[in-house]
């Protein structure tokens, strides 16, 4: 395979990015007799250390991209586990789309993202290379994702206290990609298989391949092809390609539900996690919201918040929904006063999906999905959109 170059001064853009910051702050430190390249951006906010892995290194920490070290793949990339001289162990992302220069665009977009961010609940990137291709270097996850541990039936159910952390540690990963982060970072893909667990089960916000920056004085995006996880959708991205931080919020509000009641986003017949959900939060029926399999063994007080919270989260509307700091308030600072987020009745009434023949043209013409191509699943399409419809 021949070596594949990004273009002349793509990657100084990458390192330099930030006007604000003066030269003199900047340092660059390379080392031509050694096989790594030191990175520091400062930022006025972090400043995330990583270096340039040559391909000898991840080439033979993945014993040679064996087939036996896969661990994943999505979209547009398959993750292989590596073991460096050192002992680390690491998680290689490697693009695999036949596009050169879409392969450059998204992993810049990835590197662009999760190159500049600092937080206990997001993914750390250790590194990339692009010789012989384009790779992303992360610390390996000893648990995987949630959806690995949530939902795999050889595994024992995971605990409640578990379930409570992964909740609070990602809503804290997702408020500083909103809010703590130099620019807005909205994710675009939050779900249970994109949150990795630490070894001690600390919830790390993944896969930024669909990550996009809003400048602060823009109030949202407007983006086609629509691309994301059936389930997961915020109503106004899947029918009208609008995202913004409150896009997040609706996918976390699913995820939530996902957590409490250890069923997936969208099961086996298709129905989805929301039309099952939301008749029980409605009538305040939470027992019948927790995964049966924990026996009763739960912590009431914090499953009102998490269901309160959820509820929130997925209101078809998004000027009813929460932003991430209101749900960390919610989940564990505030007062949960209830009356306070009330909608009016007609509000109620009239919150729901227009557009339904729009919505359908545009699902069969033209998105993509990862990992999930809603295109080619029109009768899943049409029962996403009639649950939906039933909710608002």
């Amino acid at each position: 395979m021949p070596p594949l170059f990004l273009r002349k001064g793509s990657f100084k853009r990458l390192f330099f990015f930030s006007s604000s910051s003066s030269s003199s702050n900047k340092e660059y430190v390379e080392d031509h007799n050694n096989e790594t390249t030191k990175l520091k951006i400062p930022l006025s906010h972090q400043k995330p250390t990583w270096k340039c892995f040559s391909y000898d290194q991840i080439f033979e920490a993945t014993y040679g991209f064996c087939p036996d070290t896969l661990v994943g793949r999505g979209g547009y990339a398959e993750v292989y586990k590596g073991i460096m001289r050192d002992g680390q162990v690491i998680a290689v992302k490697r693009l695999t789309r036949a596009s050169d220069e879409q392969k450059e665009k998204d992993f810049l977009t990835e590197l662009g993202t999760i190159g500049h961010v600092c937080h206990p609940n997001v993914s750390s990137l250790l590194g990339c290379c692009i010789d012989n291709g384009l790779h992303l270097i992360f610390e390996f996850s000893l648990h995987g994702s949630v959806a690995s541990v949530l939902h795999d039936e050889k595994l024992l159910p995971m605990n409640w206290k578990i379930r409570h952390k992964i909740a609070i540690g990602t809503a804290r990963g997702l408020h500083y990609l909103h809010k703590g982060c130099q620019r807005r970072i909205i994710h675009r893909d939050i779900k249970a298989s994109n949150v990795l667990l630490t070894a001690d089960y600390e919830p790390q916000i993944s896969d930024f391949g669909l990550a996009k920056w809003l400048p602060s004085q823009w109030t949202h995006h407007s983006i086609l092809p629509i691309e994301g996880t059936l389930g997961y959708l915020a109503p106004e991205y899947f029918m009208h390609g609008i995202v913004d931080e409150k896009t997040d919020v609706f996918a976390f509000g699913v995820l939530l539900l996902e957590i409490i009641s250890g069923r997936k986003p969208v099961d086996g017949s298709h129905q989805s996690l929301l039309s099952w959900a939301k008749p029980l939060l409605n009538e305040g029926e939470l027992e019948k919201l927790v995964d049966a399999r924990l026996g009763g063994d739960y912590d009431i007080i914090q499953l009102d918040r998490l269901a309160f919270t959820a509820s929130l989260c997925v209101r078809a509307s998004s000027v009813w929904r929460p932003t991430m700091t209101e749900v960390l308030e919610v989940m564990v600072d505030g007062e949960m006063v209830k009356e306070n987020w009330k909608m009016q009745e007609e509000e109620e009434d009239e919150d729901g999906f227009c557009g339904f023949d729009d919505l359908e043209y545009e699902s069969e013409s033209s998105c993509s999905t990862s990992p999930l191509n809603l295109s080619t699943g029109s009768s899943l399409n049409q029962q996403f959109v009639a649950d939906n419809e039933k909710l608002m």
